[in-house]
């Protein structure tokens, strides 16, 4: 049985932090990306109204789902920036609901209830940078050479110790595929080299990444 699992990831200098409780992938790598323009934009207001109505203390306003798309189960980050730094990011790496309901738990968990933070005030509402990632299922690789740097993130499992990394932590840093699979090792509280041992499982996912930055989409 699959355990909910939350998990809260720092992207500053492409590091990545995971809490929450852990239960291991089950599906395959053939999802597709079929977000339309109207579906992300729906779901960055989604996000941003949800947290605005927490900050006046209000429930938030029902939200019609009017594309199937929204309705799919989907793992989903909600990651917050405010000036170039993050401020909040956290997200289920499992597709245990529905894409807009997670958007709607997301969004004020990454504001309010991200450990690393103190919550997101009513004045920095206006200047705070959304952004989600939406994940394909994972899967299980038999080799190293599946991973293609820039399209996939990495989940490395090995034991009790987990580390995941988003597919553009590996570009914005430059790394290549070794590179990678060290850093995650590191995220997950293993040596680097850990992910050469053969009791150390390696998935792959890849993630629709979109923000209401106009200048970053």
């Amino acid at each position: 049985m699959n355990m909910l699992r939350i998990a809260a990831i720092w992207l500053t200098l492409g590091a990545a932090f995971l809490h929450g409780l852990w239960a291991l992938p089950g599906w395959g790598e053939q999802a597709g990306m079929n977000l339309s323009p109207a579906d992300k934009q729906l779901l960055l207001q989604v996000a941003r109204d949800t947290i605005a109505a927490q900050l006046k203390g209000k429930a938030a306003t029902p939200v019609k789902v009017s594309s199937p798309v929204l309705e799919e189960f989907r793992g989903a980050f909600v990651s917050l920036h405010r000036r170039g730094q993050l401020r909040g990011c956290i997200g289920y790496i499992d597709a245990v609901k529905p894409l807009l309901q997670t958007v709607l738990e997301m969004a004020p968990a990454a504001a309010f209830q991200d450990p690393r933070f103190r919550p997101v005030q009513a004045d920095e509402l206006a200047d705070l940078e959304i952004e989600i990632s939406v994940l394909t299922p994972m899967r299980l690789v038999k080799s190293t050479d599946e991973i293609n740097v820039g399209q996939h993130g990495l989940y490395i499992v090995r034991g009790l110790n987990r580390g995941l990394l988003l597919p553009q932590v590996a570009t914005q840093c430059h790394w290549d595929r070794q590179t990678f699979l060290e850093q995650t090792c590191n995220k997950a509280g293993l040596p680097p080299n850990a992910w050469k041992d053969s009791e150390t499982q390696i998935y792959i996912f890849r993630a629709e990444i979109f923000t209401d930055n106009p200048a970053k989409n």
